[in-house]
């Protein structure tokens, strides 16, 4: 319970300790740099995010891959498999960073293009993020291991240590030098060292010779098979993330989008908070799985989804309770007024979406990736729908509606969730038989 419970503290770090940092030195930042190059920055640091997330999104098949098979006791396989990620996620990395290197000088023009000054340290701060992707892309490989192992501080502390630094020569920088791709530059230097440090730990962790990228045929096929589907929910995440504020802006300007902006900001703990700190149950459950059977986690999973529950319901009620309020300390009495309707939609919608982690990590560690991405899509699909239908009629509450709907459909993951704890054990191991390899059942 104890290692459960550091891994959940863990997990919550990860996600809440960057944001928090860059809210801490944004002040400081923005005044010594001035609003242009801190926008360039802004920019670039959200250029790295995308690309990190893109090019880690077979993260969860190697999770869910090396935890099984360290589950049966294959640790020559669990080797191989880790080096086959490595291959795959430097390729990925590399193709990344060169997009980016390449329309580089495109994007600087079109954001700074009446300033030379200013579209020289756009172009050389998006590159120097470009390269970034590629070390994010092979970072990813080390943290997902880690985490299959269960052993979320090691990877968690490097990591944030690293990103820390780099917030705090941030801040140095823009004091002494006013230069964003100084603090890009240090960033990337920092980000490296923090990869170094990973890959040791992690050679060590495997008592590997080495972990050079090598691309076993078995391996590589459960990857893909269980990695090309997370690798899309994982874009289509990013894309579904967003597309409420690009639609809202084209249809009733930036004002609409603060206040809706900033809703969601508010209310996205909910989800966030519950997701980073469940994610030990997806390598957790994995492991358990493929060493003993279907009975043994459900135990594991009703806690979970209890322990789920019961954070989302209580910050969903603080927030309705509160979240008025914090507006009005926030940001002001006028955008507060003006945010006050959607309030409660958007903070049910994050709740909806919370509620769905215990179901999302209990079918990844049992395979079910496809179903997963199914009704994802599918819920993305019917907001994208329900926002050109309501957009029009109803504004900003049309948005907050149908990012309610993004959240209600895949809550139907329970339903294969609870169909697959309840089968017989015989049941369960003939139907494993019958299932494509990276999916099991």
């Amino acid at each position: 319970m104890r290692a459960h419970l550091s891994n959940a503290a863990y997990g919550i770090l990860d996600y809440g300790a960057y944001p928090i940092g860059m809210l801490a030195i944004a002040p400081m930042v923005l005044h010594n740099l001035g609003l242009a190059k801190y926008g360039v920055w802004t920019v670039a640091t959200a250029a790295v995010s995308i690309g990190g997330i893109i090019a880690s999104g077979f993260g969860d098949a190697n999770i869910q891959h090396v935890a099984s098979r360290r589950g049966a006791g294959e640790q020559q396989l669990v080797l191989r498999a880790v080096r086959s990620m490595m291959g795959i996620n430097l390729a990925l990395g590399v193709a990344l960073a060169t997009m980016g290197w390449v329309i580089s000088p495109l994007a600087a023009a079109h954001l700074a293009a009446a300033d030379e000054n200013l579209r020289n340290s756009c172009l050389w701060s998006l590159r120097i993020a470009s390269a970034m992707m590629a070390v994010r892309a092979v970072e990813s490989v080390c943290i997902s291991t880690q985490r299959a192992f269960e052993r979320y501080g090691a990877a968690v502390r490097i990591s944030i240590l690293a990103r820390l630094l780099a917030l705090v020569a941030a801040a140095g920088i823009a004091l002494m030098f006013r230069s964003v791709i100084a603090i890009m530059a240090a960033t990337g230097f920092l980000m490296l060292a923090g990869l170094l440090l990973q890959l040791s730990k992690l050679k060590h962790m495997l008592t590997a010779d080495t972990l050079t990228p090598a691309f076993d045929r078995d391996a590589m096929r459960a990857l893909f098979s269980f990695g090309a589907f997370s690798w899309l929910q994982a874009v289509a995440c990013l894309v579904f993330s967003q597309v409420d504020r690009l639609m809202l802006g084209v249809s009733l300007g930036a004002a609409a989008v603060t206040s809706y902006a900033l809703c969601a900001q508010m209310a996205q703990p909910i989800y966030g908070f519950a997701a980073s700190g469940l994610h030990f149950l997806f390598p957790y459950l994995s492991n358990r799985n493929a060493a003993l059977d279907t009975a043994s986690i459900r135990t594991p999973v009703l806690i979970a989804f209890a322990c789920n529950a019961l954070f989302v319901g209580v910050t969903t009620a603080a927030l309705l309770m509160l979240g008025e309020r914090i507006l009005h300390v926030w940001v002001g009495a006028a955008i507060a007024q003006a945010a006050t309707p959607i309030l409660p939609t958007i903070i049910w919608s994050s709740a909806l979406l919370g509620l769905n982690v215990t179901a999302t990590y209990a079918l990844l560690a049992l395979g079910r990736v496809r179903t997963v991405t199914l009704l994802n899509l599918t819920g993305g699909a019917v907001m994208l729908l329900m926002m050109l239908y309501l957009t029009p009629r109803l504004g900003v509450r049309g948005i907050a509606i149908a990012r309610l709907s993004y959240s209600l459909i895949p809550l139907l993951l329970y339903i294969p969730l609870l169909l697959h704890l309840n089968r017989k054990p015989a049941l369960t191991r003939t139907l494993s038989l019958l299932e494509p390899v990276g999916e099991p059942q």
